[in-house]
């Protein structure tokens, strides 16, 4: 079993890291070999691919599996083959693992059935609500965990996306980003037993801020 200094995974194609990289960097299109430079890349097509996403849905859009792909995809279908597929590898952070790679495909029928019918068009005009659409969202995407890698960014685009359906402006995540990074993970983890208390109280924070603003 291999490491990347954040995930422990199988031997898979998904998995190669770029030539020269010191297995800093998974393999890519671009040949990127600093950590650095694909930090900067993936950043710069993350913003790329929101200037495209916010276009693409709007407020009646139900959101599906195929769609949370697509987010995956356009992000960063040029620079990894695997972009916007289902990961094959079981991958953990810590001693917390996520989801096994087999159950990912059925998880994410579950996802599209359970979360995403209920809360998405998110139309919701009471604030409570959207902080909860949000919150589950959002917390039972990153647990099922479905690709190899940007998982966190895809359901914070997400959220983004149901949070403009809301008639919200774009959320700001600098603060889970920074300082309160460690209280969002013990959140997330709170989700495998379906306790969302403590991720609404971060999405709560979240959506105040960018309401006050």
């Amino acid at each position: 079993m291999k490491k990347d200094g954040r995930y422990d995974v199988t031997d898979l194609p998904e998995a190669q890291f770029e030539s020269g990289s010191n297995e800093e960097v998974l393999k890519n299109k671009p040949g990127i070999k600093s950590k650095q430079e694909m930090d900067e890349a993936e950043a710069r097509a993350l913003e790329r691919a929101m200037d495209e996403l916010v276009r693409m849905y709007d407020e009646n859009h139900r959101f599906t599996a195929m769609d949370v792909c697509e987010l995956h995809k356009i992000w960063l279908g040029e620079i990894y083959e695997w972009a916007g597929k289902y990961r094959q590898a079981n991958i953990s952070k810590g001693d917390f693992p996520f989801a096994a790679a087999g159950r990912v495909p059925a998880l994410m029928v579950e996802f599209e059935q359970g979360a995403l019918r209920e809360y998405t068009p998110c139309a919701f005009k009471d604030k409570t609500e959207v902080v909860r659409a949000l919150a589950e969202t959002h917390t039972e995407l990153v647990l099922i965990h479905p690709f190899r890698e940007g998982n966190g960014r895809v359901a914070r685009v997400l959220s983004t996306l149901m949070a403009l359906q809301a008639g919200m402006p774009l959320l700001d995540f600098s603060l889970i980003a920074e300082e309160k990074k460690n209280e969002y993970f013990a959140a997330v983890q709170a989700g495998l037993d379906k306790n969302y208390r403590e991720r609404l109280k971060v999405a709560d924070q979240m959506v105040k801020e960018m309401r006050d603003a």
